[in-house]
């Protein structure tokens, strides 16, 4: 029988682990939080999100979602501008120094991920284990939606 006690908890420790390691990392060389970064990074890669866009990005609350813009607006590296498809909403855009700080930052993001990850295992592992963390975070992302539906 598979000991999915353990998985969970090599799954649990991994990702502290790896948080913690980038982190600090990212915090000494830029004074940035990951939290801070993963949101630089999407509004890099994905202009012109919401809140709303940003929180279900990550699966964390839009208010979380929004204090970390709030941050980062404050902070100069973004800025929110009115939607042009909802007035309710915003829409976040990074800044030029954004922009730069992120650029700067994906380098040293990348560098510890293949310190972390991609020395450790071959190429074709990091695809087979992508693939089951995929397919079970979707498993439980559709769980979590028919329990939702149904309570």
């Amino acid at each position: 029988m598979a000991d999915l006690r353990r998985l969970y908890r090599e799954i649990v420790s991994l990702e502290i682990e790896l948080w913690t390691g980038i982190e600090e990392r990212l915090r000494t060389e830029f004074d940035l939080p990951l939290t801070s970064f993963e949101i630089l990074q999407l509004l890099r890669l994905k202009p012109g999100r919401r809140i709303q866009d940003i929180a279900e990005e990550f699966s964390i609350t839009v208010g979380g979602t929004s204090k970390v813009v709030d941050r980062l607006e404050t902070a100069g590296l973004c800025e929110r501008r009115a939607n042009p498809n909802d007035r309710r909403s915003s829409i976040v855009e990074l800044t030029p120094a954004g922009r730069k700080l992120v650029d700067k930052a994906m380098k040293v993001f990348e560098a510890e991920l293949e310190l972390r990850i991609g020395s450790v295992i071959p190429e074709q592992s990091v695809r087979e284990v992508t693939e089951v963390l995929s397919t079970l975070r979707a498993a439980g992302r559709s769980l979590n939606a028919e329990r939702k539906a149904a309570g």
